[in-house]
């Protein structure tokens, strides 16, 4: 079976784009040049942050058809991290909302990558 581990965005500004999720996310990239990005976070996932301009093949797609996800324990935990991105000034594009599958509200990077914060239920 293969077992997805790695994520690509790809953004105008890498190190722009790095310096958001440094910010969000609480850790630094553990490779950074001026085309590229990477984090390696606690879960085992990877996090790529690509230069769209140098992309091959081309990449027709842009931010926003699809998200990145980051399942919380309660409501409360959904609330919290809400409020900390409100106040570091992430767009926000869904305020918190109970939805069929959980508790969740929906933020963009700067590039329009969509990040849903979520506690199922």
């Amino acid at each position: 079976m293969i077992d997805p581990n790695f994520i690509l965005l790809y953004v105008d500004n890498p190190q722009t784009s790095a310096t958001f999720y440094t910010e969000l996310l609480g850790v630094a990239p553990v490779e950074a040049s001026p085309t590229f990005a990477l984090f390696a976070l606690k879960s085992g996932l990877k996090l790529g942050l690509w230069a769209r301009h140098t992309v091959q093949p081309v990449a027709l797609a842009s931010g926003g058809g699809a998200e990145i996800a980051f399942a919380q324990a309660d409501r409360s935990a959904v609330n919290d991290i809400y409020a900390d991105w409100v106040e570091r000034g992430v767009t926000i594009a869904q305020r918190p909302v109970q939805m069929d599958f959980g508790y969740t509200f929906v933020a963009l990077d700067r590039d329009g990558h969509r990040l849903r914060v979520f506690a199922p239920e």
